[in-house]
């Protein structure tokens, strides 16, 4: 079996997509549900200013990041592919929450290491320096910008995300499918022996 090196996302992609929420219905005094999130950028779902957003984030971040629930399956799969891979955690976090993240991992009993805050949503500068084979990630952007550079990209579905796939994406709906995935590319198949769903557009 090859061993991959593989890029982690954090945020909607480990942890529970909408973890925010209910604070920023608090905060606003809005009533937003998962379902009506269809893009990306969190002020515009709740119909805000980018500063007024923004307010609201450096304001909440360390109760907002510390709430995070984790995706259902995501630590056991974790543990499994920073075992069995090359596993590096790149996230557009600042690296103000540096310490803070590593705090929630602990927490959460995840793996700890290899963590890259960035503090910008460019991840395919760091992701070529570390030499990415695969790529997990839950912003369309991202998972673009990623697979146009030749990186195979897992997409963790959400309904912000759901826009077509370029070659090297492929869309998963939970950590379960991630493992399958890896587990084919690793094992030199190519896509031979991962379902036809996962295949599309691969």
């Amino acid at each position: 079996m090859k061993r991959l090196t593989i890029g982690i996302d954090i945020d909607g992609t480990i942890t529970d997509p909408f973890y925010w929420l209910d604070l920023a219905n608090e905060y606003f005094g809005t009533k937003v549900r998962p379902e009506e999130i269809t893009i990306y950028e969190i002020g515009e779902v709740l119909g805000l200013k980018k500063e007024e957003y923004m307010k609201f984030y450096e304001d909440c971040k360390e109760e907002i990041h510390m709430k995070a629930g984790v995706r259902e399956g995501a630590k056991e799969k974790l543990h499994r592919i920073f075992q069995e891979h090359e596993a590096y955690y790149i996230t557009a976090r600042d690296e103000s929450l540096y310490d803070l993240t590593r705090h929630w991992f602990e927490k959460h009993e995840l793996p700890r290491e290899n963590l890259y805050t960035l503090g910008s949503h460019f991840k395919v500068e760091k992701a070529k320096e570390l030499g990415c084979d695969v790529f997990i990630e839950d912003r369309y952007e991202n998972a673009v910008e990623l697979a146009a550079e030749g990186i195979k990209v897992l997409l963790m579905d959400c309904t912000y995300n759901r826009e077509p796939l370029i070659p090297n994406m492929i869309r998963v709906k939970n950590w379960e499918e991630v493992a399958v995935v890896i587990e084919g590319l690793a094992e030199k198949q190519c896509l031979s022996n991962i379902p036809e769903r996962l295949r599309q557009n691969g």
